[in-house]
């Protein structure tokens, strides 16, 4: 049985605007998430993160559940415009005070708040002077998270910069899934320069208010992708490109200090990168303690071969890519069982890349997102019986533990998520919760794999899974 030593740390997490709700109330702006939500087709069903699963008006209640759980962290996303509607100025008040009391309850309960100051909504105002595409964007973004800093470090032990960052650029600026909705491959790359800067910005910032020996991480949703046929050079070099635009392309300005030379060569004609400023690597690269690993699934591509031309649909489908650059490649369905996003399951991935992060970076790993959605069925007694779910987690975090007996420092492990919530483009009909919500009347039940995960952090041991149905 896998079992975890005692300072291994259980938690979940959330996401401000899949959860909070109160999108009006309490001086709170609009992000560009409330802009696009409303926006004709650009969610599954038109729906809107406007009530969430109401966390604003239930957060009490919703810590009383935590600590039923037993959990020892939960890591949340402070919403910039509730914090500072329109981007700039002075901060609000109440939006502070919202946070400040979810802290002291959490701390109350002997729950660690881990911290992420941008979670994909930027205040609207600031996608009006072109949001990530914008240098000044990262400068806000810096004084922001000084602001935040002064109001909960005395109390906040962790604090993560930025959420998974190739989403906000490349499903942003370049497919445009995802807020802001632009489809401009050079808007991509200009946004993905600009959040690194704004990562290291922000660290400088929150160091220079709270000392230098503040945790400060960052949580990725690094790739792992397979060539098809890896004797062949062409599905080889496929597989680098895609690493370089969507892992190094953040990995390596942020810890290694520079953008890696093949993605500025492969890049090259569609930009001349000099919106990369002299001193910008060095601003980048502040030292983190912790980074954060986003996994789900794992793909497979290869050169392109001509005929129809597969989609990654771990990314969003979409008539333009996210992935710039690589126009030459294409990625191969993938086989075997599946979540319902359509996500291949395999946690040998997450053992392969905790290895490769542990020996290119040498930086203390914590998974800080890692979970599935499943068409739940709840039973006539209101409850719901997800074994596919608890089959999922037993899988990877196993996958954690033999990383771990290999002697990669993993720290922690933190399930997506907590709660059923507004899951961005798919709306409310994807289901990532081990808690399951009635969005009609923002009931809260513990599905099966709320208890499984209980028993785990209770023990610190593997339960054993139930037999899951796909």
């Amino acid at each position: 049985m896998t079992a975890f030593p005692p300072d291994f740390v259980w938690g979940s997490a959330t996401a401000a605007y899949q959860v909070e709700g109160a999108a009006t109330e309490g001086g709170r702006g609009p992000s560009i998430w409330d802009v696009f939500s409303h926006t004709a087709g650009t969610t599954l069903n038109g729906h809107t993160g406007d009530v969430a699963i109401d966390h604003y008006h239930r957060m009490r209640d919703d810590v009383a559940l935590m600590t039923q759980l037993g959990l020892q962290a939960y890591r949340f996303s402070i919403s910039w415009p509730r914090v500072q509607p329109g981007g700039r100025g002075e901060p609000n008040a109440e939006g502070l005070a919202f946070y400040s009391g979810l802290v002291d309850a959490l701390l109350e309960a002997g729950i660690t708040p881990v911290v992420t100051l941008y979670h994909w909504d930027l205040p609207a105002e600031l996608q009006e002077d072109g949001g990530w595409t914008n240098r000044e964007t990262a400068s806000a973004f810096a004084d922001y998270a000084r602001i935040v800093a002064r109001a909960l470090g005395d109390r906040v032990a962790v604090w993560t910069t930025l959420n998974e960052p190739w989403c906000s650029a490349f499903l942003g600026y370049a497919s445009g899934v995802h807020a802001p909705g632009v489809t401009d491959p050079v808007s991509a790359l200009r946004a993905a320069h600009h959040l690194n800067l704004a990562h290291g910005m922000a660290a400088a910032a929150i160091r220079a208010e709270l000392g230098p020996d503040t945790t400060i991480a960052v949580s990725l949703n690094t790739h792992v992708t397979r060539p098809a046929d890896a004797a062949r050079p062409g599905d080889v070099d496929a597989v680098r490109r895609l690493d370089a635009v969507g892992n190094r392309i953040f990995l390596d300005p942020m810890l290694r200090g520079h953008y890696p030379a093949d993605l500025l060569d492969d890049l090259a004609h569609l930009t001349d990168f000099s919106f990369v400023q002299e001193g910008d690597t060095a601003l980048i690269h502040q030292p983190i303690d912790l980074l954060g690993v986003n996994y789900y699934c794992t793909g497979e591509a290869r050169e392109f071969r001509g005929g129809a031309r597969a989609t990654s649909t771990a990314h969003g489908d979409s008539a333009h890519s996210p992935w710039v650059g690589a126009d030459d490649v294409e990625f191969l369905p993938m086989s075997g069982p599946q979540t319902a996003m359509g996500w291949n399951i395999d946690p040998d991935g997450l053992v392969e890349l905790l290895h490769r992060l542990h020996e290119d970076y040498g930086v203390p790993l914590v998974v800080t997102e890692n979970g599935a959605a499943f068409e739940d069925v709840v039973s006539p007694g209101g409850t719901v019986h997800d074994a596919d779910r608890i089959a999922y987690l037993h899988g990877h975090i196993e996958a954690v533990g033999k990383a771990r007996e290999a002697g990669v420092d993993v720290r922690g492990y933190f399930v997506w998520s907590l709660f059923d919530n507004f899951e961005w483009a798919y709306g409310y009909e994807r289901r990532f919760g081990i808690v399951r919500v009635d969005y009609e009347t923002q009931r809260r039940t513990l599905k099966d794999s709320a208890h499984w995960y209980a028993r785990l952090v209770a023990s610190g041991e593997l339960p054993v899974p139930m037999r899951p149905t796909v």
